[in-house]
């Protein structure tokens, strides 16, 4: 048994610490909020985030920082990523000297360019930090639907240790050395899923879909290659596995966001009616400077960010998509 502290308490974070109770592990879910810890210990629900999911009363729900990070083995930072790095801040004077902490949310910082791994050891030195990412929406795994992800480090052990932690026969895990193209994979399928739900929106077909993923999941690649990860990664569940997902189904936040933005809606009225934190959005603009940084061809990229922040029409950003001068599929193949 694990003891092992959960620092927030949405969707993905709750649907985890189901999973590592009925693992068989002590869990404690922390919120920086006192008002959602109280109402988690009153309901065992999150009506709003994970409804229908409820928590037995070994599971813990605590708002006291020091207590939780002290008296945990492993800390899963599930916070949305504009608030990674502040809630590092406040974690990280009571984290011990190589206490684990897995990082599961998916985004790039905006203004520094860094992986939300990055930004967690650089406000947490002490601490052996991995990632958890994959085709994993918290909705299913709460409810122990199966599901496969990958979890990377940068020693074996440690995600052997990791491994061991979260699998079950509900929840298979794999593990990686590429830290760096897992946080990558995870945070630029976000921008994709908003071109693949504004594809929906305006109402075309599964063609266009596979399109957008298949011609997404290159312009990630070649963004993880400029910046030093493994082509592997990306053809595995932290990629192509997590773009599927995420351009295919409802209960992602940012392809339903990308739905209201191709009928119409504004960028901000179309956040405001997922009232969740819609990743992709803040993903954007991080991913086009990144590809103007590592001097990257990212067309996908580029119109969203175009039609989320310059005012672009959907239908245009699709047709200049369509009419990009012509090019060869797979570049590095010989003609006979």
């Amino acid at each position: 048994m694990v003891k092992i502290g959960v620092l927030g308490a949405g969707s993905w974070g709750l649907g985890l610490a189901m999973l590592l109770h009925n693992n068989g592990h002590d869990v404690t879910v922390w919120s920086v909020f006192p008002d959602e810890i109280n109402e988690l210990n009153a309901t065992r629900e999150n009506k709003k985030c994970l409804p229908g999911v409820i928590f037995p009363e070994s599971v813990k729900f605590c708002a006291d920082t020091e207590k939780v990070v002290t008296e945990s083995d492993v800390l899963i930072l599930a916070v949305a990523s504009p608030y990674t790095r502040s809630t590092a801040k406040i974690v990280a004077p009571y984290v011990k000297e190589g206490q684990y902490i897995v990082n599961v949310g998916k985004g790039i910082e905006e203004e520094s360019l860094k992986t939300l791994c990055e930004v967690t050891k650089e406000e947490i030195p002490q601490a052996v930090v991995a990632v958890l990412s994959g085709p994993s929406h918290a909705e299913e795994v709460g409810r122990g639907i199966p599901t496969t992800c990958v979890i990377g480090t940068a020693n074996k052990k440690d995600a052997e240790y990791l491994q061991n932690m979260f699998m079950s026969n509900v929840f298979r895990v794999y593990i990686s050395p590429d830290v760096l193209g897992i946080c990558i994979g995870g945070a630029l399928k976000n921008v994709i899923a908003l071109a693949a739900g504004i594809a929906d929106g305006l109402g075309y077909g599964d063609n266009t879909k596979a399109a957008l993923i298949t011609r997404g999941i290159a312009e990630i690649t070649r963004l993880g290659l400029a910046m030093g990860a493994d082509f592997a990664t990306f053809s595995g569940l932290s990629g192509i596995g997590d773009l599927i997902v995420t351009c295919a189904s409802m209960h992602s936040r940012n392809r339903r966001a990308g739905i209201l933005i191709g009928k119409g809606y504004t960028t901000k009225e179309a956040m405001d009616e997922v009232q969740m934190v819609v990743e992709g959005v803040y993903a954007a603009k991080a991913a086009k400077k990144l590809a103007e940084k590592y001097n990257v061809e990212m067309p996908i990229v580029e119109q969203v960010n175009q039609v989320l922040f310059d005012g672009k029409s959907p239908a245009d950003g699709v047709k200049d998509l369509m009419l990009r001068d012509k090019k060869i599929e797979a570049g590095n193949v010989e003609w006979h």
